[in-house]
């Protein structure tokens, strides 16, 4: 949607790590994954205005305190302008919905969405194969992101092999605590050397589980609250190496009763997984 002043709007959808391995570390001590991206109907609104001066300006805060040099959004849009040797710029703000650390994912979802609709607006028609690796350069989740599809992913996350996953409806919940992700990554408990899992386990509802969950939980108070409430509506998991919790369901309605039956105070809400990222759906409504 276009509005008078010619700016748009584009969706940046959260997403979920429906579990989340680490068989290994790669030589120079990025750790290995596997997991399943799944992505939801609930996210962040990128709007964006293509502007004839080469500036990239930001409009307002995505996250408080991050500065606007070291804006995801900022920068994958200036990593676009070198890539292409396009002349244009941008006017860039976001309404943000996904919490920060939560492990929903906002911020490489943010970055993908400016990705993917300025190379649609500036015509610069990179494809989804270079737009990937753009954004492999500022974040292994932006991939996924960018290609739009539910997804297999192992190395540190961005060899993805696109899955079909049935649908389901999640319980949201957002603690409120944010642990920086290298501070995870050092822990002396996470397990960094599980038995990799395969498609087969997981279609057949092995539990394969998240390495960072036994971290949090223990070091995070917050974080086995929202689990132990959870758990008496369904099986609670984390999400990403943020403090995120989810329970699946096979129905919005069981999603939403459960909502109903947890304490007040907690940040919840129920979403929707898609078969299809709402961001390409959007970019292909735009070019009909």
């Amino acid at each position: 949607m276009v509005d008078h002043a010619g700016w748009s709007d584009w969706p940046a959808p959260a997403k979920l790590n429906l579990f989340l391995r680490i068989p290994g570390r790669r030589a120079d001590g990025y750790h290995l994954l596997q997991t399943v991206f799944r992505l939801l109907d609930w996210g962040d609104t990128v709007r964006l205005r293509p502007r004839d001066d080469g500036r990239i300006v930001r409009h307002g805060e995505s996250v408080a305190g991050v500065a606007e040099a070291d804006d995801l959004m900022v920068r994958a849009a200036k990593l676009l302008q070198t890539a292409s040797k396009t002349g244009k710029g941008a006017d860039i703000s976001v309404e943000k919905r996904i919490p920060a650390g939560g492990g929903f994912g906002g911020g490489s979802s943010d970055a993908a969405t400016v990705l993917v609709a300025l190379d649609t607006l500036w015509d610069t028609r990179l494809g989804l194969d270079r737009l990937a690796g753009l954004g492999l350069q500022l974040g292994a989740d932006v991939p996924v992101f960018v290609r739009g599809d539910n997804a297999w992913g192992e190395g540190i996350g961005e060899i993805l092999s696109p899955v079909r996953l049935p649908p389901a409806w999640y319980l949201l919940v957002d603690p409120g605590v944010q642990v920086p992700t290298a501070e995870l990554y050092r822990a002396p408990e996470l397990t960094r050397d599980a038995s990799p899992a395969t498609m087969s386990d997981f279609v057949s509802g092995v539990p394969l589980g998240n390495a960072f969950e036994p971290v949090l939980r223990g070091r995070e108070p917050a974080v086995e609250t929202v689990f132990a409430a959870l758990s008496r509506v369904g099986t609670p998991h984390l999400t990403g190496s943020g403090s995120g919790c989810f329970v699946e369901f096979a129905t919005r309605e069981a999603a939403e009763a459960a909502l109903a039956e947890l304490p007040g105070g907690l940040r919840a809400r129920v979403a929707a997984g898609v078969a299809r990222s709402p961001l390409h759906v959007a970019l292909e409504a735009c070019k009909q």
